[in-house]
């Protein structure tokens, strides 16, 4: 099996990946057909609303943080996640059920959101660690990358049939699709070899371990600067829900057909981007450096282009450069920290990358409501470039980045080594001071 796909070599790797990529492309088919049904069914075109799904969505991450990496060190992830799944395919279900028979509300889709984002807080964390499991350390950055191929996979599908379904038939079916969708998961979960999963540490149950991924953190500067990159575009980037909506609806005159074949373009690039990232061996910060900055003018060249396919094409770019971004963040996050810690810090992490969605996407909404479409994109823009900026500046002073001319030809050079003897220092040091 070549380098890109060495991970689908496991068996138990295989099952879930089948599963996951089912559940995902449901997941996306939902997530079109809502933002739709706010956005042109029960409001006026208001992509404030659709900023105040997506916070409620998501703020659950932040408000439940504390506890929800600590449940994922503590239990079994398998477990977990066949109870959060579950819960989440019940919720499409009754959603579904809701629009189909026209009683659906705003303030119901605003329920469902923060119903959704309760249990998806508990989810994430549990999903991102159980993946160590299914593959061990050695594969574990190209099993992180692979899975974010499958993501933009299903990202790529779902929504180009979500809006197809949604003009057909309405938004209603398309949430039972998803309702539906999360059986793959719980039967990839339920074929899984438990015997030959390679479980982690669990966290001892001890005085301070709900702080204990805090406290982790603040020794850890490398950590803390790939969280603040994360931040910046995971807040003010990633709202592609309102860019590609407003955008399609308000500048192009378009419907739910083109708004789904728009959000399955730029996934497009988000594969490309996953499956650039499982080739490398080794994530290092200058490729996160490198795709902010690019996402940065992705989102510029979007922002400007007069016509709805060159819009199309501008997101091609931003696909690759976000997924690039995000499997590089994850992947370092998760290969340099403590395993008997991970959940915690990876509910950090998921806390940082998907919560501030409550404090970006109103903002950005409000913008785009404001100003126009564009002016939004414009956000996103400055978030790319402001995390650029950020790992330039720690890889300035923390690994000596410097630029050379001789000539005609210009470079740079650093020393940062290798993650693995960066990691090994660090961990050491932590220790000390413990």
């Amino acid at each position: 099996m070549s380098t890109m796909f060495r991970s689908l070599g496991g068996f138990n790797y295989r099952v879930w990946a089948a599963g996951a990529l089912v559940s995902n492309v449901g997941t996306w088919m939902q997530r079109t057909a809502q933002d739709w049904l706010v956005l042109t069914q029960l409001t006026d075109n208001d992509a404030v609303a659709v900023g105040i799904v997506m916070a409620l969505q998501f703020g659950p991450q932040l408000i439940l943080l504390p506890l929800t990496g600590l449940v994922a060190d503590r239990f079994d992830q398998r477990r977990i996640l066949m109870t959060t799944q579950a819960l989440m395919g019940v919720l499409g279900l009754a959603l579904g059920i809701l629009t189909i028979t026209g009683v659906v509300e705003l303030w119901h889709v605003y329920v469902f959101a923060a119903l959704l984002g309760c249990v998806a807080a508990f989810d994430a964390p549990a999903r991102q660690t159980f993946v160590s499991q299914l593959v061990g350390r050695g594969n574990l950055s190209n099993a992180v990358a692979l899975n974010s191929a499958s993501f933009s996979a299903a990202r790529m599908i779902g929504p180009a049939v979500a809006g197809l379904l949604t003009v057909l038939v309405g938004a209603g079916p398309v949430f039972l699709i998803n309702a539906a969708s999360f059986a793959a998961v719980l039967l990839s979960l339920t074929f899984l070899r438990v015997r030959e999963l390679r479980p982690a540490p669990r966290a001892v149950r001890e005085r301070g371990n709900l702080v204990g991924g805090f406290r982790y953190v603040a020794r850890r500067p490398d950590i803390l600067v790939i969280l603040a990159m994360v931040f910046l575009i995971g807040t003010f980037g990633l709202n592609f829900g309102i860019f590609i909506a407003t955008m399609a609806r308000v500048e192009y005159g378009a419907g739910a057909a083109e708004f789904g074949v728009l959000s399955s373009v730029m996934a497009v690039g988000s594969v490309t981007g996953a499956l650039l990232s499982a080739r490398r061996e080794t994530p290092r910060l200058r490729f996160l450096l490198a795709s902010a900055a690019v996402f940065g003018f992705g989102c510029l060249v979007a922002a400007i282009v007069p016509t709805l396919w060159s819009f199309g094409l501008a997101l091609v770019l931003v696909g690759v450069a976000a997924q690039t971004f995000m499997t590089t963040a994850n992947g370092m996050v998760q290969l340099s920290t403590d395993p008997t810690v991970r959940g915690r810090v990876m509910a950090i992490y998921m806390a940082i990358f998907m919560g501030g969605t409550p404090i970006g996407a109103p903002i950005v909404g409000l913008v785009a409501n404001e100003l126009g479409p564009r002016f939004s994109l414009g956000v996103g823009a400055a978030s790319g470039f402001a995390a650029a900026i950020v790992g330039l500046v720690w890889m300035v002073r923390h690994q000596h980045l410097r630029a050379w001319r001789t000539g005609w030809r210009v470079g740079v050079t650093h020393d940062g080594g290798s993650p693995a003897s960066e990691i090994a220092v660090i961990e050491e040091s932590a220790v000390q001071r413990s």
